[in-house]
């Protein structure tokens, strides 16, 4: 699941070595922001940004997308939402199908989201006794095979280069380190305007999404119409 308390030890030990990093010098600044922009929107200051910090073979994250998608279409152009890959180290293949998306990502934009609502619907394939006897080639195949059936056909070739390219490869590391960074210990994980909501590890229904987005629209609103009446 999202998170599990026999598991705050691993998790510890890599916040940990994400802190130590920066202090020796070993933390590189990367050459653009991390993140999958949904809808291809950025975030801007006229918007309520959402932060989520997915594992696409977690659980938890998978139950927590279809209320947020939805709040996201209720919302329109009010909310932005930008996905970080955060790999769990006791999730089976978790890393493999995170940088998955972010091979995708650099390929084609828009068909990020399609991917990770394939790996959120096939989970199964990807952990537990589906892959314990496989060597970790077989599992690189199937992956290829699984996100060349969700992209198209077209990008078979480019997909598996992918994998083979140590820019993928750093791109999911240092998404993994920006959590640790952030405090991110558990999917999903998610930070609305920077600050983060309560009961990480969980998935937040709609309703709960209404609940945290109403207040900040209206706000928002409120503040646009003093705006307009002062000048």
């Amino acid at each position: 699941m999202g998170f599990k308390s026999n598991s705050s030890t691993i998790i510890g030990f890599f916040l940990l070595l994400c802190l130590i990093s920066p202090i020796a010098g070993q933390s590189q600044i990367p050459p653009k922001q991390d993140g999958f922009w949904f809808g291809e929107k950025t975030g801007t200051a006229e918007t309520v940004l959402i932060e989520a910090f997915f594992d696409p073979v977690c659980p938890d994250t998978r139950d927590s997308w279809p209320s947020l998608k939805k709040a996201l279409h209720q919302y329109g152009s009010r909310v932005s939402l930008v996905v970080h890959t955060f790999p769990l180290p006791y999730h089976d293949n978790a890393f493999i199908s995170s940088r998955a998306l972010h091979i995708v990502n650099k390929l084609n934009t828009s068909a990020t989201y399609d991917l990770l609502e394939a790996f959120f619907k096939h989970q199964e394939r990807f952990y537990r006794k589906a892959t314990f006897n496989m060597s970790r080639a077989a599992v690189l195949d199937q992956t290829v095979k699984f996100v060349t059936e969700a992209v198209g056909s077209s990008y078979h070739s480019a997909i598996k280069s992918g994998f083979n390219d140590s820019k993928t490869d750093h791109a999911t590391r240092v998404a993994f380190k920006y959590g640790c960074l952030r405090g991110v210990y558990g999917t999903p994980f998610f930070f609305v305007n920077g600050f983060p909501l309560p009961d990480a590890g969980s998935a937040l229904d709609y309703k709960g999404w209404r609940k945290v987005i109403d207040p900040l629209v209206s706000e928002r609103g409120v503040n646009e119409e003093e705006t307009r009446h002062f000048f």
